[in-house]
């Protein structure tokens, strides 16, 4: 998947347990491990707001898009339909 979740990264800065995030957060370890993991297919903003206040970042500090195979077949593939 194209959006990479970094949020062992902030953890890590901010010298935080998994555990100590979720229940700052509001939400179950085994939710934010899913999230943390990369395998949730969505996230509310209430609980972005949330890991952004508690981990004193912006969300571009949690998510970021990094093109995979597909991606880039796509896009070129639109290119040359748009030429």
């Amino acid at each position: 998947m194209p959006i990479i979740v970094d949020i062992d990264v902030m953890l890590a800065k901010r010298k935080m347990a998994v555990g100590t995030l979720a229940d700052r957060i509001g939400i179950t370890p085994a939710n934010l491990a899913v999230l943390k993991n990369g395998r949730a297919k969505a996230v509310r903003f209430t609980t972005l707001a949330m890991l952004c206040r508690v981990l004193d970042c912006q969300p571009g500090d949690l998510l970021r898009w990094e093109p995979d195979e597909d991606t880039d077949t796509a896009t070129t593939t639109e290119r040359q339909v748009q030429a």
